[in-house]
């Protein structure tokens, strides 16, 4: 026992340490980055992104049968009925052989939106790709894939067992948090080198610095849930605590990223602090006042079929309610539909019942609108010199060497196995859909450019495509 306790006592004392370091760093980096200036390096005869991935096709000269029936075609309403038609139908083609290979079908469907974007269709066929994604479309099919996100967020949120992380606390919170300091600060200090000439023009350093650190230590959830799931480990040591670990990891970036956005939209110091403090009471009301009476109150009506339809009703009403006033806020929608889900009762009948009627509408098409969206913004020709690959490949190393390396050393720490813990490495290494919603966030708020968005964005399907083969590399678990 005496020995167990001084085993522990070590653990807490390395982690304030870590904390200690973590603080300090991000402190001395930001204030080296607050004295630095932005480099206007943009070609003079350079033309803009909106330009090249949208050109215009020639007009042809019809009769008034043909004009009557182009305009109809070109109505907001039938634009956006093709689009989710083209869309749903290449995101499962993409789906169907990403499964074959042995990757997830969230990562096809996120190839796809890439494909169907300036990247691939917008540069070999630009006039379809004008036809099919129009300017003027682009509010409407950003708005309902917010939606998507938003809805998907619930049902991440739902699928968080707290009671499992309570069990597995000690090791997922420690392996957990390294892989959110030691990426933070990596990608806070590669930040230093790429503000001057990649960072949006009027953004400061701080927002800049802060959002490439959050942007580094994302896990995606579902992904690994998913990846677990197809290994058929979610039932052995290893698959439960890379759930803990992954959980952890999702809550506090979310939080850290709530606190970045905060800062960011706020005016002042004052303002963050106030973002700050109503995201606080927001998040500990719905915690501790809004769950314990939920829980309860879904469950009596779970079974009965007369209630089912209106608590879908209200669910989804509870879920669009939480997002709008997180939006209002200051700290985004997604945070709102995340804890949504979160309150949700631990009870498998519920979980089921809101996975069945509302993840198979907004998999099938909301979430596949978010990726072709992403993908409208990844233009990849941006990237058109050796020194942008050259950033690009140290951004991926930079993410690999801090969120894998920093979750197998501290993983080995906890007396973890070497082969388990870089198994851990690589699991945390995930960062698929969540790192999107992200990196759009980032874009929005107009502190990521055109260029370091393309390259987060390549960031984050190199890093989630290789977790199946390292896996394999290491012989953990077998793919179906």
């Amino acid at each position: 026992m005496t020995k167990l306790n001084r085993t522990s006592r070590s653990n807490y004392l390395y982690y304030f340490v870590l904390l200690a370091v973590f603080g300090a760093g991000i402190w001395g980096i930001l204030l080296i980055g607050s004295k630095l200036e932005r480099r206007n390096n943009t070609p003079p005869n350079s033309v803009s992104s909106e330009a090249i991935s949208q050109p215009t096709a020639a007009p042809i000269s019809k009769n008034q049968a043909s004009k009557g029936l182009e305009f109809n075609a070109r109505s907001p309403l039938s634009i956006l009925l093709l689009q989710l038609i083209v869309i749903i139908i290449v995101a499962k083609l993409f789906g169907g052989i990403f499964r074959r290979i042995g990757q997830p079908p969230v990562m096809g469907e996120m190839v796809a939106g890439i494909v169907l974007g300036p990247s691939v269709l917008g540069w070999v066929w630009p006039a379809a790709a004008a036809f099919l994604f129009p300017s003027h479309s682009m509010t409407t099919l950003g708005v309902l894939s917010q939606v998507g996100v938003v809805l998907f967020m619930f049902i991440v949120g739902m699928e968080l067992d707290l009671d499992h992380l309570r069990e597995k606390a000690s090791a997922a919170i420690m392996v957990s948090h390294a892989s959110i300091i030691v990426p933070f600060l990596l990608g806070a200090a590669l930040a230093l080198t790429l503000f001057p000439a990649l960072a949006t023009p009027g953004t400061t350093f701080t927002p800049f610095g802060l959002f490439l650190g959050i942007a580094m230590s994302i896990t995606a959830f579902p992904v690994l849930a998913r990846i677990l799931k197809d290994r058929q480990l979610t039932q052995l040591p290893l698959g439960t605590t890379a759930l803990a670990c992954a959980a952890v990891d999702d809550v506090t970036a979310w939080c850290i990223l709530a606190v970045v956005v905060a800062i960011v939209n706020s005016t002042g110091l004052g303002g963050a602090l106030f973002t700050i403090g109503l995201t606080v009471v927001f998040v500990m009301l719905m915690l501790l006042l809004v769950k314990p009476h939920f829980e309860p109150f879904i469950n009596r009506r779970i079974n009965d079929p007369k209630y089912s339809r209106r608590l879908l009703a209200g669910v989804l009403a509870f879920a669009l309610t939480c997002a709008w006033l997180t939006e209002t806020i200051g700290i985004h929608a997604l945070f709102g539909g995340f804890i949504a889900g979160v309150v949700m009762p631990s009870n498998p009948s519920v979980e089921k019942f809101l996975q069945d009627k509302i993840e198979a509408f907004s998999s099938t098409v909301l979430l596949p609108l978010f990726f072709v969206f992403t993908g409208l913004r990844t233009q990849v020709t941006l990237l058109n010199d050796w020194w942008s690959w050259l950033i690009c490949v140290a951004i991926v190393v930079v993410a690999v060497v801090g969120k894998l390396g920093g979750s197998m050393l501290m993983a080995r720490w906890t007396r973890m196995s070497w082969r388990d813990s870089f198994a851990i490495g690589a699991l945390m290494n995930t960062r698929g859909l969540i790192e999107l919603v992200v990196l759009n966030i980032g874009y929005d708020l107009g502190i990521l450019s055109d260029r370091i968005f393309v390259m987060m964005v390549i960031m984050a399907l190199t890093t989630t495509f290789m977790t199946g083969p390292l896996l394999s590399l290491v012989r953990v678990g077998k793919a179906r």
